[in-house]
This record gives C-alpha cells, structure tokens and sequence, in this order.
C-alpha cells in the first residue's frame, strides 16, 4: 500500500539537505569553488534557490557541510578508535593509514582537498577552515600514535610532529594524482600499491635497530 503523501513529503525534505549537499559537490568539481553559483547548485540539486537558503546559509556553509560530513566525520571515527586503543602502536598507524587511503582512493569527496589548495588565495577562510577542522584533526592522530609507539619502544625516537606530515604526503599524492593526473595515465595507477608502499617504506624508518620493519 503506498505511503500517505505528508509521509512522502516529510521524508523528501529530511533528505533534501544530502541532495544539495550532492549537488554542490558535483558541481564544485566542475567549475571550482569561485566559479560556483548557488543557482547552479540550486539547478543541479532540482531545487529553488530559496530552499537551499533553508539549509545552508551562504555558499561556504555548504562547502564546509561537505567537509564535515565526509573527511570530518571520518577523522572523527578514526579519533575515537585511536583514544580506546591499547595495543600495538605499529598496527595501529596501519589501520589508521589504510583507513585515510581507502577514504582518498575510493570516495568523490577526495575532490575537496583540491579546490581548498586551488581558492586558497582567494578564500583564505576556506583554507583557514580546512586547517584546524581536517588538517590538524588528522596531525593530531597521527602524531598521538607515533608518540605512543617511540613511548612503547616500537619506534625510534623522532620528532612525532615532522614524521605524522611525512605520514600523510604520499597519500595526498594519492588524492591529487587521482583528481588531476589520472585522466592523462595510459593506465589506471595502483594507488592502493602506493599506500601499501608507503606504509612499508615508512614502518621501516621508523623501526628501532633490530625492530620489526
């Protein structure tokens, strides 16, 4: 029997955010974040203007919605596996690398990183958000691992902070290579290669002398 039609409606406008949110995100891909209209959004989403002003108050809401809810919300999952962790600080960052890999190899929120990187000079508040919202969410965790591994005596001592941003180099490499280099690629590159590479040759820097590599 079909639903009642105000059952309908209710559901339609609880998901409405997400399909504007999905709109812009495709959009933003197209044209860039300064390039982007509302009215494109609201075009692309089949909504009015109007209603996404309901949701989102300016174009950088949405945006920013984009980047809670995708890479935000990952960060923050992956924050409260590390705080209830006790074991050990090696297969910790290897979950924790694959889990960030996976997200920039698979998603189509890996756009995002790039357009905050290409606007950076003309919205510098973007860049602002991004920083402390992702950036340093993401440090943080990485840093917090690398100190719990040279504490447990898993990892030689180095600087935690300069090694969590050697951590997450090669797979912002990943993200931008698939954005921007991969339509040019005479074949799809193996990104998953590249993160499990990157974990190898990483684990073997940190390794204590006659440590597990």
């Amino acid at each position: 029997m079909d639903q009642p039609l105000t059952a309908r409606w209710k559901r339609r406008k609880e998901a409405r955010p997400q399909e504007i949110l999905e709109a812009a995100l495709a959009v933003f891909a197209e044209k860039g974040f300064a390039a982007t209209r509302m009215d494109d959004i609201a075009v692309r989403a089949g909504v009015t203007k109007g209603t996404i002003y309901l949701y989102f108050d300016s174009k950088e809401e949405v945006f920013k919605s984009l980047v809670r809810q995708t890479i935000g919300d990952t960060l923050t999952q992956i924050a409260d596996r590390v705080a209830a962790y006790e074991g050990s600080a090696r297969a910790l960052l290897i979950t924790v690398l694959r889990a960030i890999g996976t997200l920039l190899r698979t998603s189509d929120r890996v756009v995002l990183p790039k357009i905050v990187l290409a606007e950076s000079g003309n919205f510098p508040e973007l860049v602002r958000f991004y920083r402390f919202e992702i950036i340093e969410k993401g440090l943080g965790v990485l840093t917090s691992i690398l100190a719990r591994g040279i504490a447990q005596g898993e990892f030689r001592a180095v600087p935690p902070q300069h090694a969590a941003r050697l951590c997450v180099a090669p797979l912002l490499l990943g993200a931008l290579w698939r954005t921007t280099f991969a339509p040019l690629d005479p074949e799809p590159y193996d990104i998953e290669a590249l993160i499990e590479t990157h974990i190898d040759v990483l684990l073997r820097g940190l390794a204590k002398e006659g440590g597990e590599a």
